[in-house]
């Protein structure tokens, strides 16, 4: 197994790693015995040039016919992708994440800066921390984040910073830009963003503190994870402004609104909550 080369979402190959596997499964919450059968039976197929998306399939199915959760958080990063098609559901979990860490978040603000008006995706402030956030959502995990996206935040960043600074009781704040997306960045985009002290964020970066381990430790997962809905009734729940599992599980009579048989409905937000409190 240690010579298999496998096709990553973005063409790229690479040796095949049963670590990663396991990683991925373990964070799903299932449990040993599971693990190491989904992993046998991927080992008995695996061939050079085998996609990770056809790895992935086999790996959810079998979660799938188990745990209905577990499969759930396995496929948190193509839940992310199935947030679209426009950025505003990646923008609200987001705005989420950093209110669940405690700051006072706004999404979707337009803005004043020196030179021109700017929409930003989301302001977040925390004591003096004052942050102006962008974030770059695709729906395709083979595309990356390029230098070229830290550059074009940082330069609008600076326009509506010198604004800031003149605003009474911004002396003492520390104001920062960021960027966050649900793939991944060039390693020049990184390079570039600390540089110029941007606050970097991607599926996986910075290491341990990435989107995938922030969800997972607040518990805040979109509600595309869920297993238990339908492709259309989770784009009439995006529709209506419901991106989070957490949320569902707060409005329970939305599913009534856009027609869900009571019948469902138990399974639904039984999935919702223990996948949003069981972090």
């Amino acid at each position: 197994m240690n010579n298999i080369n496998i096709i990553k979402a973005n063409g790229d190959k690479a040796l095949f790693q049963v670590e990663k596997l396991i990683y991925s499964l373990r964070r799903s919450q299932a449990n040993e015995t599971l693990i190491q059968q989904i992993v046998e039976q991927v080992e008995a197929v695996l061939y050079d040039g085998m996609t990770t998306k056809q790895i992935y399939k086999m790996a959810f199915k079998m979660l799938k016919g188990k745990s209905s959760v577990s499969a759930s958080r396995y496929k948190l990063k193509k839940a992310l992708m199935e947030l679209g098609p426009t950025g505003f559901p990646f923008e609200k979990l987001v705005g989420k994440l950093m209110e669940h860490e405690g700051f006072a978040t706004e999404v979707g603000v337009i803005v004043q800066g020196n030179c021109v008006q700017h929409e930003i995706d989301v302001i977040a402030q925390k004591e003096n921390n004052h942050y102006m956030i962008e974030c770059k959502y695709h729906s395709d995990q083979g595309r990356f984040c390029n230098v070229k996206i830290p550059l074009y935040i940082h330069s609008r960043f600076l326009d509506v910073e010198k604004q800031w600074e003149r605003q009474k009781g911004h002396e003492a704040k520390l104001h920062k830009g960021g960027v966050y997306t649900n793939t991944r960045f060039t390693t020049d985009a990184i390079q570039y963003g600390k540089c110029v002290g941007l606050l970097m964020t991607s599926w996986d970066y910075p290491y341990g503190n990435g989107l995938k381990d922030r969800i997972d430790t607040s518990g805040l997962h979109p509600l595309t994870a869920l297993t238990t809905l339908t492709k259309n009734e989770k784009t009439k729940l995006l529709d209506k402004g419901i991106v989070l599992c957490k949320e569902l599980h707060e409005n329970p009579t939305i599913l009534d609104q856009i027609g869900i048989p009571k019948t469902r409905q138990k399974n639904i937000l039984d999935d919702s909550n223990d996948l949003c409190s069981n972090h």
